[in-house]
């Protein structure tokens, strides 16, 4: 039998009050998680808590940095105070960049590697306590198919989420004895206001989002809600059984 289960455990869910971390956190409300949103945008983050709570569910909004560790292990304990123990963590927060290689200044490549990898490390370093404790924990990082195949004048944005899953596979060695499941999440072409705004700055030859959907074995570009939907069968009581993937979820571009 098991020790826990998802249903009514604490999740964090860092960047959560947009794009896919929204909807991340919607899903996992829906699915009976006590969510809480990690974001350094209050205003959003407090209309994600709105929507849940509206549907009579729980959520309560953080103003985190993630790449700030002080600030971090201020707000797990508040979460476990208000919340209870985190048993659920899924590290969405994200920055990205579009230079050169040789235009990307040493402060440009610190922060996305601040952001995206040592704040994946600063959350999941705080809260494994709780799973530990409770021999029971699910951890997605969403990290990005870029990772997987290089994108060009992205190179600070495709370390940091390649450093994403090295560390997924690595923290699942260490911690599947524990009781403990790591995986991770490289979403392709989604339809985002991060992804919105790199085709409007040509990042995609001068295409459009749709253009690029055209072009995948699905014909369609991805929802926030695709990503959802992997991650809460991930953080799930049947996925006990998985962990150190790479689960694609990017409509075929990587196989």
């Amino acid at each position: 039998m098991l020790l826990m289960s998802f249903f009514g455990s604490t999740a964090i869910v860092t960047g959560g009050a947009s794009g896919i971390g929204l909807a991340i956190s919607e899903r996992l409300a829906d699915d009976g998680a006590k969510v809480a949103i990690f974001d350094l945008d209050m205003e959003a983050a407090e209309r994600a808590v709105k929507e849940i709570t509206d549907e009579g569910e729980t959520a309560i909004a953080y103003s985190v940095d993630v790449s700030d560790r002080a600030a971090v292990d201020a707000a797990v304990e508040r979460v476990r105070s208000e919340l209870g123990h985190v048993l659920v963590l899924v590290n969405a927060a994200g920055k990205d960049s579009f230079e050169r290689f040789l235009d990307v200044t040493p402060e440009q490549w610190e922060r996305i590697i601040a952001i995206n990898l040592t704040g994946t490390f600063h959350v999941t370093q705080s809260v494994l306590p709780d799973m530990i404790e409770a021999k029971w924990g699910r951890i997605v990082n969403i990290s990005s198919s870029s990772a997987q195949t290089g994108a060009v004048m992205m190179a600070p944005y495709s370390a940091s989420k390649g450093g994403m899953i090295a560390l997924t596979k690595t923290l699942a060695l260490e911690l599947g004895p524990l009781g403990i499941t790591v995986n991770t999440i490289p979403p392709g072409a989604i339809d985002t206001p991060m992804s919105r705004r790199a085709a409007s700055e040509g990042r995609f030859g001068g295409g459009t989002l749709e253009d690029v959907g055209r072009h995948l074995p699905v014909k369609r570009i991805g929802i926030p809600e695709d990503i959802a939907a992997a991650c809460a069968y991930l953080v799930s009581d049947e996925a006990g059984y998985v962990t150190g993937q790479i689960i694609g979820v990017n409509g075929g571009r990587v196989t």
